[in-house]
């Protein structure tokens, strides 16, 4: 199913493109060009053909590998993405790795210790997480880390103590989902009959939660981190503007507003393989948590 989703997005995001009003020849050359200069750098674009025409061009060169060149910086967009993606991976990662070391412990103990204090301050501090707008939150950080006591830089990647304030930011809105996510799947495993068969062979209460109830009901947890880090690669374009964070989502967001063809359109053709592979290795991994899975993925065989 590949092949059909990139070519259908490929199919609407190069007609909206293409489709918005502006004229990137004029773009390119300024807007004190003559008619005679644009219409020449429009030849020069192929901006002139058929848009059905172009379209055609465009996935045959793709099939090559050539998804274009940048209007303005002449770089092929291929290179100018995978300078970005580092970026965008590093940021992705981290985001996850925070979300999950904070919700995960935290949604278990709330689900064992239902109603209990933890439990309720869990829930409200999830639900103020997940209410608290992203470019807020971040507009905060930057004042309070970099102006007022200056141990965290402003934006831009400069090393590792850079990730810290942009993956808090986007891991705060995780962490809320996440926490919730495992809180509800924890509470329905619980309550199975084999929890109780295992609590009744005298089985420790760690080895009951951790090794009976976590795993069985990681399915809804895995999808959820998948999610959110499916959402992360696809760029988060907002708190990559307010960090000035060199990642994909600003790529795309300064091809929009200079109209670059080439650069947005291989830029999101580019981001929906990425997201097509994370989503084949959640499904593979499905396989290894849950056997009934993959034996029936067997059975189909």
């Amino acid at each position: 199913m590949v092949i059909p989703v990139i070519i259908s997005v490929s199919f609407i995001v190069f007609f909206i493109v293409n489709l918005a009003p502006g004229d990137p020849a004029r773009l390119v050359v300024g807007v004190e060009a003559d008619e005679e200069t644009i219409e020449r750098v429009r030849e020069e674009l192929g901006l002139n053909e058929n848009i059905f025409l172009r379209f055609a061009k465009y996935m045959f060169n793709m099939l090559r590998g050539d998804l274009g060149t940048s209007y303005y910086s002449d770089k092929p967009v291929m290179e100018a993405y995978f300078e970005r993606f580092p970026a965008t991976m590093i940021l992705a990662f981290w985001t996850v790795v925070i979300g999950m070391v904070v919700s995960l412990p935290l949604g278990i103990i709330s689900a064992v210790r239902q109603y209990s204090w933890i439990d309720n301050f869990g829930m409200v501090f999830a639900l103020l997480a997940v209410s608290m707008p992203n470019f807020w939150l971040g507009i905060l950080l930057i004042l309070l880390f970099s102006l007022q006591l200056g141990i965290l830089p402003s934006g831009g990647y400069q090393g590792w103590y850079s990730v810290i304030m942009p993956a808090a930011t986007i891991g705060m809105q995780m962490f809320a989902v996440m926490t919730r996510m495992t809180r509800s799947a924890m509470l329905e495993v619980i309550r199975q009959d084999y929890i109780k068969t295992a609590r009744a062979k005298g089985l420790s209460e760690r080895v009951v939660i951790l090794k009976h109830a976590f795993s069985n009901a990681l399915i809804p947890i895995i999808t959820t981190i998948g999610t959110m880090f499916i959402s992360m690669v696809c760029g988060a374009v907002v708190i990559e503007q307010v960090f000035s964070w060199p990642g994909v989502g600003r790529l795309i967001l300064d091809a929009i507003s200079k109209r670059d063809f080439p650069v947005v359109i291989g830029s999101v053709t580019l981001t929906t393989i990425v997201v097509c592979v994370v989503n084949l290795f959640i499904d593979i991994l499905y396989g290894f948590v849950d056997p009934r899975i993959k034996a029936s993925y067997s059975n189909k065989g």
